[in-house]
């Protein structure tokens, strides 16, 4: 089947259809749905029963940025700095050094084991080098696990911000790929001024983009919603035009924006969210279109090799080296280290040396495609259980979830925390107004078996109330558990 302007809106629809049922049971069985959706794309290809044709690496690519910009941004938007704050030099070392790391261990793997150049295992070690924030969080989510200390917020922080330093370095080894004659001084300028231009430029376009969204009138509040979509491209689309690396002005502006208070800020951020689901599935169905099985397979010796040691070897690796500076558990860098999952990203930028010609570039795309499919099937598949292994997870009495169903306006700051008082509870049987709770926390409301209460000062705790708390702070929230007499998650299971 040949895709035309007449049946491309009627195909799409219904995969897109198919891939949202198949993401409801995925979770069920413990199955990436970045796997299902790639799965549905190759099935509905040129070699599946679908039979659609489609063999176009630059509409492919176009597609993957338009995606990377969605995921990337609504990442940003999602990202508090009070929560990575604590974690940020961690974060940005792994999302760094941990990448060229890889990067470099799988190149010299890949010469070693090959008969690739030094520069081509360079550029396949490249594409390989970011890991899948979607793919982990989406494990993490559908299997309830909650992480000890800020380890999730690590995690978190990497896996948003490491895909700007592998994009550049696709592009610099693809670049020696074409041209190996290309002075080492204009390698260097090209990797720090896409850094620089990078950096500063989605700092600028984040705080020019908060001044515009809070001071322009419009008259229909989804058009805010459009509004940002243009501050979004255009951060990227300038940046890249100057020189600059555009996913990471995406990121950068993005996390601005996320910190900072705006007009419709709630609807901005669910928006985007559902925005980011969609281009990933989008994405990951173009993808599996994309490739050809038979193809794939003729690659598995070589594949299985390459993902293996990068799963074993290289991501480790990286990750102990990366985190010396730091003082980290060690069962936690080891956590760290497998959760170094390859999705839809490195599959995008091997499209990269594809179109631009490069020697082995269709090799390459199919290794590539061999290790993502791999590491999502050995790693997604194992969080859980290398979480309770290394006894990284929350005892269910301590889990803290920080976001509930209740909506609140967007110029609240305070952050709703449930804590359930546990049985036994030397609190159980005070009245509220003889906890000493400060002025700046308030229970909302308590929730006693199927019952709503909303409390006064005279109102007595009972053991397994689950008490809804409006905190301004995280100050003021750990206040809250001292009166209570129960440890914070954070202080009871100590730091990563």
């Amino acid at each position: 089947m040949i895709l035309t302007t007449g049946n491309i809106l009627l195909i799409g629809s219904v995969l897109l259809f198919i891939s949202l049922l198949a993401g409801k049971t995925s979770s069920k069985f413990g199955v990436p749905v970045l796997i299902l959706f790639l799965t549905i794309g190759m099935l509905a290809g040129s070699e599946g029963i679908g039979g659609i044709k489609f063999d176009n690496p630059k509409n492919a690519q176009f597609i993957g940025i338009v995606a990377l910009n969605f995921i990337l941004f609504s990442g940003g938007l999602d990202t508090r700095w009070q929560s990575v704050k604590p974690i940020l030099w961690q974060g940005l070392a792994l999302s760094t050094a941990g990448v060229m790391l890889t990067a470099l261990i799988v190149g010299l793997f890949v010469w070693m084991v090959t008969d690739f150049t030094l520069v081509e295992g360079l550029l396949l070690g490249s594409i390989v080098s970011s890991t899948d924030s979607a793919a982990v969080f989406s494990i993490l989510r559908s299997k309830n696990i909650a992480l000890k200390g800020n380890l999730r917020q690590i995690l978190e922080l990497e896996s948003g911000s490491n895909d700007p330093m592998a994009y550049l370095l696709t592009i610099v080894f693809t670049g020696l790929v074409i041209n190996q004659d290309a002075a080492g001084p204009q390698v260097v300028v090209l990797f720090f001024s896409q850094l620089l231009l990078g950096g500063i430029l989605g700092f600028v376009f984040g705080k020019a983009g908060e001044l515009i969204i809070n001071k322009i009138s419009l008259d229909y509040e989804g058009l805010y919603i459009v509004l940002v979509i243009a501050i979004m491209f255009f951060s990227f689309s300038a940046t890249d035009f100057l020189g600059g690396n555009g996913f990471l002005a995406v990121y950068i502006s993005a996390v601005i924006l996320g910190n900072h208070e705006l007009i419709h800020k709630k609807k901005i951020i669910k928006s985007f969210d559902s925005f980011a689901w969609l281009m990933q599935i989008v994405l990951f169905l173009t993808l599996g279109l994309l490739v050809f099985p038979s193809r794939v397979f003729s690659v598995f010796g070589i594949g299985l090799a390459i993902s293996v040691f990068l799963i074993l070897v290289a991501r480790p690796a990286s990750v102990f080296i990366s985190l010396i500076p730091f003082r980290v558990q060690q069962r936690s860098r080891w956590f760290i280290s497998w959760v170094g999952l390859r999705g839809a990203v490195p599959i995008v930028f091997a499209t990269y040396p594809l179109i631009a010609g490069a020697a082995k570039a269709d090799m390459i795309f199919n290794i590539v495609f061999f290790i993502s499919i791999t590491s999502v099937m050995i790693q997604g598949t194992s969080l859980p259980m290398v979480a309770r292994w290394l006894h990284l997870t929350l005892p269910v009495n301590v889990k803290q979830r920080t976001q509930t169903d209740l909506e609140l306006a967007d110029g609240i700051k305070s952050r709703l925390t449930e804590i359930v008082i546990p049985a036994g509870s030397p609190i159980a049987g005070k009245q509220i107004v003889h906890l000493g709770l400060p002025k700046t926390s308030l229970i909302s409301f308590i929730e006693r078996g199927k019952k709503f209460i909303t409390p006064t000062g005279s109102t007595i705790l009972m053991d397994n109330d689950k008490l809804y708390v409006l905190s301004e702070n995280p100050g003021s929230l750990e206040k809250v558990y001292d009166c209570l007499d129960i440890l914070m998650p954070e202080k009871a299971v100590g730091n990563p």
